[in-house]
């Protein structure tokens, strides 16, 4: 039995990690959860899995709500680090959305446990200071998003990454597949979250359409693996059926395939000699038709910027997520029309001005900053 610690548990990747553990309870035990202030959401984990330990990030929200079925709740940044240091802790879930998760990644890797990371945020901001430290402390970090979990698979048994040739990391395109930026001027907030194959959050639905997702994920590829950035590709495969191709020297290509289910990469996840048995849609062959096409031309920009960060370092990657954030804050608040969100990224990034130091200090105080200029060019814009 494997005591699971799920940071982020009310959110999307939360749900589904939770249907794993549902169908594998003589496997894996939630011994503790963390969330920001859905207490609602909350409220029904712990009456159904009966974590001991409920760390609430909300102060107000803890102050109303810490009394229920015996659990110990807790509050504040001591008591988190605590919780996820617990030596009752076997395995951390890291599923916080968006650079709110990078406080507890960094403190989940000098654990020595094993690390699943859903939040590519905190590796995209942070990677610079979280791969040495998960190294440091010999903390074993296994990606649980569909398409660093594929490239993880198809990986596997290999002896290392020296025969990798390239590593294509596929797009679905999002809602609005074949349309170019010039088309989005006026599309509502709930044609952005229509997305064709996946249920997410808003967030990452929004980032999917833009497919800012997908320029996100090269970096935290490159930060992953340890490979150089013109080593990936990315393409649009709007099936969403196979999430990463792997091909090496031999001329061999080795890719993962599956439904777009997000149950699928966590189940591989806390997988050990052993797979996770799950229910889930098996794929027709007969039937898949499959497709592939170029990433589109006029989003080559916000690659152009992903590439730079993989390059570069710097902290580059927290002023490019700080302004994606705000970007996409701004959009589902009303306050820039979608095809604006590009602009915000393109004005931040380009008035940079970050340090080589690689601190947890340094990173929040670059992300403030990347945040207050991202303001500045929504408010000019709006």
């Amino acid at each position: 039995m494997k005591n699971i610690l799920l940071l982020g548990a009310t959110g999307s990747i939360g749900k589904s990690v939770l249907s794993v553990i549902s169908e594998n309870k003589n496997k894996f035990n939630l011994m503790g959860i963390s969330f920001n202030s859905n207490y609602s959401k909350a409220e029904e984990i712990i009456n159904n899995f009966l974590p001991k330990y409920v760390y609430i990030d909300d102060h107000d929200c803890y102050v109303k709500n810490t009394t229920n079925n015996g659990c110990t709740f807790l509050n504040g940044d001591s008591s988190l680090e605590q919780l996820i240091k617990n030596t009752e802790i076997d395995i951390i879930i890291c599923a916080t959305s968006g650079f709110a998760g990078l406080k507890a990644a960094s403190i989940a890797v000098t654990t020595g446990k094993k690390i699943l990371l859903a939040n590519k945020e905190s590796i995209v901001a942070g990677g610079d200071l979280i791969i040495p430290l998960a190294k440091k402390h010999s903390s074993e970090i296994i990606p649980i998003d569909s398409e660093h979990n594929a490239i993880f698979q198809c990986l596997s048994g290999e002896n290392g990454t020296d025969d990798v040739q390239k590593v294509i990391i596929t797009a679905s395109g999002g809602p609005f597949l074949n349309s170019s930026i010039s088309d989005l001027k006026n599309v509502t907030l709930n044609q952005a979250l229509n997305h064709p194959n996946w249920e997410m959050g808003n967030k990452v639905t929004i980032d999917s359409a833009t497919l800012v997702n997908k320029c996100l994920e090269l970096i935290e590829a490159k930060y992953l693996f340890n490979l150089e950035e013109n080593i990936f590709e990315l393409v649009v495969h709007p099936q969403s059926i196979i999430h990463s191709i792997v091909t090496y020297k031999d001329g061999s290509s080795i890719c993962q395939m599956s439904s777009p289910d997000m149950r699928i990469p966590i189940a591989n996840g806390l997988s050990d000699m052993n797979r996770v048995p799950i229910s889930f849609e098996q794929l027709d062959f007969t039937s898949l038709k499959l497709s592939f096409h170029e990433f589109p031309n006029d989003r080559k920009k916000i690659q152009d910027i992903a590439r730079e960060v993989c390059n570069k370092g710097s902290n580059l990657g927290a002023v490019f997520n700080a302004a994606n954030e705000i970007a996409v804050e701004s959009f589902i608040k009303g306050q820039i029309n979608f095809d604006k969100i590009y602009e915000v990224i393109y004005r931040t990034f380009d008035d940079n001005n970050v340090s080589n130091e690689v601190s947890i200090e340094s990173i929040n105080d670059i992300d403030r900053h990347a945040r207050i200029e991202a303001q500045k060019v929504v408010k000019s814009i709006s």
